[in-house]
């Protein structure tokens, strides 16, 4: 059976390539909303980041998601964001793929 290609792409805090699957979705409308997209198919700008909460906090942090997005994120997005990416880290050791 043929091998299907793998998704990749690139965290906007570490750089790295990581399949998509391993990756979050945070978008921007063109109303300048931004929200978390888990599927990966809302339109707009869109930057991932890994699903690892020290990379979330990094991001809060230095206020990545700020710069990447060209709009003011507030500390209660970046807290959800952190739970979001903390819960479903969580349901992937519990699961497993």
């Amino acid at each position: 059976m043929k091998q299907r290609k793998i998704p990749l792409r690139k965290s906007v805090v570490s750089g790295e390539m990581k399949p998509k699957k391993e990756m979050i979705r945070v978008t921007r409308s063109k109303e300048g909303e931004v929200s978390i997209d888990p599927t990966g198919k809302m339109p707009g700008r869109g930057a991932y980041v890994s699903i690892e909460p020290e990379e979330v906090q990094k991001a809060w942090d230095k206020q990545i998601l700020d710069r990447v997005l060209e709009v003011k994120l507030t500390d209660e997005f970046y807290q959800e964001l952190l739970d979001y990416v903390t819960h479903q880290k969580a349901r992937k050791e519990l699961f497993g793929k």
